[in-house]
């Protein structure tokens, strides 16, 4: 299951459509007894094809509430895209269950296009407390947690081991072990997702968040950018470029490119979600066997990592509303978290699985993955996300591509930003 966002491979879209499926007496796109009837599953592409035997486990067991699985483009700026264009013809929205990246969800609640919901129906405090205020807006709950994620820094363990070093903890010393290590072998240095699409968005974010900085406060209504840590986070990014021990190529990676680029045994450092763990060890890869991953470095240790993922949201005018919730809770039980992690390779949000030694076995990376998690920080929240984002990614790969100085990108970026919290 692909998630090219935001967040990544955090972002699992799931969208429940009408279908023409007959049950109960009741067609589908007319509303049922008790807001039951059956429901169409779409995704923004399922790379594992986990989803499908799952979704046959909840059709065996609901012959009245029917799940058809329908994939939507893997880019999710182009499902958000679809999905705001879907959802905005009210009451004809074929969507009944929408699983939105997780910075959606003040866009999508504060338009009035999904529904709050119940705090009490769903296990919440089951969950990794960092993800359920994802789902928040105002307050309210409006979706449930159901993917989550942080970005991990892969390497290259073999390599280390040979210079006899340990794995950066600070960006002076992967910037070192980037310039000097990385040639030695053949490799490229580090490399994150640097093409201007959500996957920026994310990578800068950590670098100011790590530098002790932010981008917007007040839920989107104050701009806190201009400062030093901002500076300093993205002229990490932008030295990399200037300096070669990132390679200008990066600049063209998303996340799917930058996992091959590593899984070929073309890079040192990757910064990548950790299904890019997964990828790079199974058999096949070039690197199998020779892969660690460890928290995001920062100035002077570990840095901060974006909060990713991805939640479940009812539609505000779905007709089978109790189904809808009726799903969710199936999606986030805890017999179905652990298959979105052994058979997609997507990280659950119940904390107890990242406590079980089976899949701890299987998983080697749960217990950093969780460390990131809970150390992880929301996308800046605003209920104009997406213009948000794409002021972040165009003027932070200017910066990186070194059509301006980061000072200068910094000021452009406050003055952007502040025109859109003030529409």
């Amino acid at each position: 299951m692909r998630w090219i966002h935001a967040a990544g491979r955090g972002l699992l879209v799931l969208v429940v459509v009408l279908t023409g499926y007959v049950a109960a007496g009741a067609q589908a796109g007319e509303p049922s007894e008790g807001g039951r009837g059956p429901l169409t599953l779409a995704t923004a592409g399922d790379l594992t094809g986990y989803l499908g035997p799952l979704l046959e486990g909840w059709n065996r067991t609901h012959p009245g509430e029917k799940v058809t699985l329908v994939e939507l483009p893997d880019s999710a700026d182009e499902t958000q895209a679809q999905m705001v264009t879907d959802l905005r013809d009210g009451d004809r929205s074929r969507f009944d269950v929408l699983n939105i990246d997780v910075n959606w969800t003040p866009e999508f609640a504060a338009a009035g296009w999904i529904r709050p919901l119940p705090r009490d129906r769903f296990p919440l405090k089951t969950f990794l407390q960092p993800v359920v205020d994802t789902a928040t807006y105002d307050g309210q709950l409006y979706a449930v947690p159901y993917v989550t994620n942080a970005g991990l820094l892969l390497y290259r363990k073999d390599v280390l081991a040979k210079e006899g070093v340990e794995p950066p903890r600070t960006w002076a010393e992967l910037e070192r072990y980037a310039k000097t290590i990385a040639p030695k072998h053949g490799l490229d240095g580090y490399a994150g997702q640097f093409l201007p699409y959500e996957g920026l968005t994310v990578n800068a974010a950590e670098a100011v968040y790590s530098a002790g900085g932010s981008i917007l406060g007040d839920e989107g209504e104050r701009v806190t950018v201009d400062s030093a840590a901002a500076r300093e986070g993205i002229g990490f990014l932008a030295r990399g470029v200037r300096e070669g021990w990132i390679a200008r190529e990066a600049l063209t990676y998303k996340e799917e490119e930058s996992k091959q680029a590593f899984q070929d045994g073309r890079l040192l450092f990757l910064r990548n979600w950790p299904y890019a763990y997964v990828g790079a060890s199974a058999p096949g890869s070039k690197v199998a066997g020779k892969v660690g991953a460890v928290p995001l470095p920062g100035p002077d240790g570990p840095g901060t990592s974006v909060l990713g993922g991805s939640n479940l949201a009812v539609s505000a005018h779905t007709r089978h509303p109790d189904s809808a919730a009726r799903l969710i809770a199936y999606l986030t039980s805890e017999r179905v978290q652990r298959q979105v992690l052994t058979r997609g390779a997507l990280p659950p949000v119940r904390a107890g699985l990242y406590e079980d030694p089976a899949l701890i076995r299987r998983f080697p990376y749960l217990p950093t993955l969780r460390t990131s998690v809970l150390a992880a920080e929301p996308r800046p929240k605003s209920p104009r996300y997406d213009q948000v984002s794409l002021v972040v990614q165009a003027v932070v790969h200017d910066a990186m591509a070194g059509h301006q100085t980061p000072a200068a990108a910094v000021r452009r970026l406050a003055r952007e930003l502040a025109l859109i919290s003030r529409r």
